[in-house]
């Protein structure tokens, strides 16, 4: 698979219109984008995004490491402010909408979603997303596989996809971009709920027996009933159905 130099001139191309709403920067290799754009969330304006060819201390939820090499994969950052009295809830499922949305667009129909981050192509994960609120801005993290690095710990790969295809991962990153402009601009508008129905139709999950399993208590067994409006997911047990909140759980399935 050929490489695809990221550049600032071939991003701007392929956005057409919609590049004046975005500053966009490409860096050779950094420790993680989600760090360098927190670093500048006090000042930077709404639409900064930083994609990098390399980062070296990726971090993904639940202070797990993010693996990627020089163009087996695209790794950026997006600083978003939402309008002044947004509730964030439900953010990470919303961006979740607009990465498959843009696959689909892009070609790639295998696509679902794992609540409450993770891009899954045929029951492996092809990306994720990392949420970071600080300075009244939300920095949008985002991972995906382009291919499979031959570098990857056998653990990982054994549960990892890829696009596996030529791709030009400029407009690649644009599609992308205009994709969350538009669902952030939903989200803005109607919070979560406004793309809760996109998000059911992509759950990679619903209505099949799955756990959630947490650090400080026993495993929790139901069936995935869906989300709610704020993206709380919904487990039906044998004692009702209860909310699940995103935070320190990992969703299984049985």
């Amino acid at each position: 698979m050929p490489d695809c130099p990221l550049a600032v001139a071939s991003i701007a191309a392929a956005l057409g219109p919609l590049a004046a709403r975005f500053d966009v920067g490409v860096i050779a290799a950094c420790e993680s984008t989600n760090t360098l754009l927190l670093a500048r969330a006090e000042s930077a304006p709404s639409g900064t995004v930083i994609v990098a060819e390399r980062q070296t201390a990726g971090r993904g939820r639940l202070g797990r490491s993010w693996h990627a090499d020089p163009a087996a994969s695209l790794t950026f950052s997006l600083l978003w402010r939402l309008p002044r009295g947004t509730v964030p809830s439900g953010l990470s499922l919303a961006v979740g909408v607009a990465v498959a949305e843009a696959l689909q667009m892009f070609g790639i129909d295998d696509v679902a979603l794992k609540w409450p981050n993770d891009i899954l192509r045929d029951g492996k994960k092809l990306g994720g997303i990392l949420i970071e609120l600080s300075s009244g801005a939300a920095v949008i993290g985002i991972g995906l596989n382009v291919r499979l690095s031959p570098d990857l710990p056998d653990d990982v790969r054994g549960n990892a996809a890829a696009l596996n295809r030529d791709v030009d991962r400029n407009e690649l990153l644009a599609r992308l971009l205009a994709s969350l402009h538009g669902v952030l601009a939903e989200f803005s508008a109607g919070g979560f709920g406004a793309v809760r129905e996109r998000w059911l139709a992509l759950n990679a999950y619903a209505g099949a027996p799955v756990q959630i399993l947490s650090g400080f208590s026993a495993p929790l067994v139901g069936r995935c009933a869906g989300v709610d409006t704020d993206g709380a997911l919904l487990l039906e047990t044998t004692s009702g159905v209860q909310r699940i909140i995103s935070g320190d759980v990992s969703l299984r399935a049985l």
